[in-house]
């Protein structure tokens, strides 16, 4: 009977173990976060870092700032949004869809000319390289929602060459789809974002040169709490962990600095 009894109480407790998680797991939450496709590769490396402060866990999705800006108005359940462009968290808050003063400008874009390793072209003229015929199309993502875009067709348009290249162009739905086209060959050169270009995946496959920034309207990027979180306090948190130091210098290793250095820079 004693061992009976000694049976039972065992996994009565073993029961009450499993079903009641230790405390550390009892508070810990998941972050939905809908992420500009610029971001996949830097963000690969934040989340990592902000998880190990503890078991809090980041579900990022990455995808166009304007598909996700519309995702969002028609009530998606992101906690935090980090668009490739101010205008997406301005829109947002004009329609009070996001937590009043949490919009933070985190980083200034870039854009770059990137071709494959076997590529001859000579990237030393800049966007004129764009005017080679040996090229028959174009990656740039579709300026109608994604600011990279944007940014493309304002630089081939200040550079006067947009009209001439219109018809080579070649548009991914985001700008990490648009790196995909130039690097499955099926674009032979693509007009996509310096933090894909840094990223291992593309640095070791091709060559790239910058855009020169006076070429196209800056490109601020912003975050944002949205309204409808269900974890107001590890969004704030989260966005607070990426004013860190540390966190600044990871988005730097991809190219972003922030919009005040960037002014600095272009000075």
């Amino acid at each position: 009977m004693k061992n009976s009894a000694f049976h039972l109480l065992r996994s009565v407790i073993l029961a009450f173990t499993v079903a009641c998680p230790s405390p550390r797991d009892a508070r810990a939450e998941n972050l939905t976060v809908a992420a500009a496709a610029d971001l996949t590769f830097a963000f690969k490396e934040v989340a990592a870092q902000f998880e190990q402060h503890g078991a809090d866990q980041l579900r990022i999705s990455y995808g166009s700032s304007g598909n996700f800006f519309s995702q969002i108005k028609n009530g998606a359940p992101y906690d935090v949004f980090f668009s490739a462009d101010l205008q997406y968290p301005q829109k947002l808050a004009a329609a009070e869809l996001v937590e009043p003063g949490t919009i933070y400008e985190y980083a200034a874009g870039k854009i770059v000319i990137w071709v494959p390793a076997a590529s001859k072209l000579d990237l030393s003229q800049g966007l004129n390289t764009l005017l080679d015929p040996a090229i028959h199309k174009i990656a740039i993502a579709n300026p109608e929602h994604a600011p990279y875009g944007r940014a493309a067709v304002a630089a081939l348009q200040h550079q006067a060459i947009y009209d001439k290249l219109m018809p080579k162009l070649v548009m991914g739905e985001d700008i990490s789809q648009t790196a995909q086209f130039v690097q499955s060959g099926n674009a032979d050169a693509g007009i996509v974002a310096l933090s894909l270009a840094l990223a291992p995946a593309m640095k070791e496959r091709g060559r790239f040169v910058t855009i020169p920034p006076g070429d196209y309207p800056a490109i601020i990027q912003a975050a944002c709490v949205i309204k409808a979180t269900k974890h107001p306090q590890l969004a704030r948190r989260f966005l607070e962990f990426m004013k860190q130091p540390a966190t600044v210098a990871t988005m730097g290793d991809y190219g972003f600095v922030l919009p005040t250095a960037a002014a600095g820079i272009q000075k």
